[in-house]
């Protein structure tokens, strides 16, 4: 078993709040960590129909039996059992009561905000980060061979082909997670839809044009990102902007939470399949998710941007510390060309010199640390 890096944070916030949900994707590890990690609770899991129709049936009598110290998997299959659980937490004042889990973020969360709001610590477990990876020895030195074999944690533990794993996956996830959320009468263009995603990943979203691709109209296709949004597959950046006195652009720019997904839907099977179009957006979502996968997992609470003016000129990724900026420019170039810092110079000039670090993020092999900005390399970026 890998060892991931949010337990060290679930450890130390769990004896401060009588509830703790885990949320996440699909097959992200969350049962594994729970079950290796706290041995002391009970498991159930909801989708389990016998336990599910008990739940249902009898909520006193289910919550009689599993009454303290159960990790209750996806929990939001039986939604009423949330506000028995508040009275349960309430009347005891016990910490680390319960422990819910879902891969459905918005089900799970909307009967949190109904029933639990104050009484509970959320975290998100999404696939394998590079730490995880490197700790183990086992991030490949190529990143592109890396974005393709993605970081889901079946790829590693069971050692199973990454196209065979991503088919297998986008059929489950259908069947399962979408049917449950929306109904959907044309699969096929569904699936089609995802695929034009991953075509677009790393780049500003345009809503009316993804949907007149895909020939469907554009509030169902805003339904159908919001879909893929909730079960965590993709997540949107949204841009940076203040009152600077330039237009600047306030679309937001998608992403997916793992490489592995967008390779095996652009049908990017080795490394040399990947055109020099794809080059540099999917480098981007590579580094983009993983800066999010250690936000998530190292409990960090940052909030992270883009920054794009109409001219062009571009931020590729930043976020506050205190009142300063944190800016990065992401190149899957592997030299450095000092032409590469301009977005952020711009950028720091803008905000009248409100910038801690920039940083470049680059495919080669080398960190520097130079007068005015640092280089990381991709696969040790902190």
């Amino acid at each position: 078993m890998i060892n991931r890096q949010i337990i060290k944070s679930i450890k130390s916030l769990i004896t401060k709040f009588p509830v703790l949900a885990l949320t996440g994707p699909r097959q992200s590890g969350k049962t594994t960590l729970l079950k290796n990690s706290f041995p002391e609770y009970r498991y159930i899991s909801l989708e389990d129909l016998d336990y599910r129709n008990y739940a249902l049936e009898d909520p006193k009598g289910f919550l009689e039996e599993y009454n303290y110290k159960v990790i209750f998997d996806e929990a939001q299959r039986v939604p009423h059992l949330f506000s028995y659980i508040q009275t349960i937490v309430d009347e005891s004042k016990k910490m680390g009561h319960f422990i819910l889990t879902g891969s459905q973020n918005f089900l799970l969360l909307e009967n949190i905000t109904q029933s639990l709001a104050g009484r509970v610590i959320l975290f998100k477990l999404l696939p394998f980060d590079f730490t995880e990876l490197k700790n183990e020895k086992i991030l490949l030195s190529n990143w592109k061979e890396q974005a393709i074999k993605g970081f889901y944690p079946a790829i590693y533990d069971r050692d199973i082909n990454p196209s065979i794993y991503y088919a297998n996956y986008i059929q489950t996830y259908i069947q399962r997670d979408v049917s449950q959320l929306i109904n959907i009468h044309d699969f096929t263009k569904f699936n089609n839809f995802i695929k034009l995603c991953a075509g677009r990943t790393a780049q500003l979203l345009n809503i009316n044009h993804l949907a007149k691709d895909c020939g469907i109209s554009p509030p169902t296709a805003k339904s159908w990102l919001s879909i893929l949004e909730k079960s965590y597959i993709i997540f949107l950046l949204k841009p940076y902007y203040e009152n600077f006195n330039k237009r600047v652009i306030k679309s937001p720019k998608l992403y997916f939470f793992d490489t592995g997904l967008v390779s095996y839907l652009l049908n990017i099977k080795k490394a040399k399949d990947i055109s020099e179009h794809q080059k540099g957006h999917l480098f981007e979502n590579l580094i983009v998710a993983e800066k999010e996968k250690q936000n998530q997992h190292q409990y960090l609470l940052y909030e992270y941007w883009f920054w794009r003016n109409s001219k062009g000129v571009e931020v590729d990724l930043l976020y506050k510390k205190g009142t300063k900026f944190v800016l990065y420019e992401i190149k899957s170039s592997k030299t450095i060309q000092s032409k590469m810092i301009k977005g952020l110079n711009y950028f720091d000039e803008l905000t009248q010199r409100k910038t801690e670090s920039k940083i470049i993020i680059y495919a080669g092999d080398r960190n520097q640390k130079r007068t005015h900005f640092k280089i990381e390399r991709w696969n040790n970026i902190t």
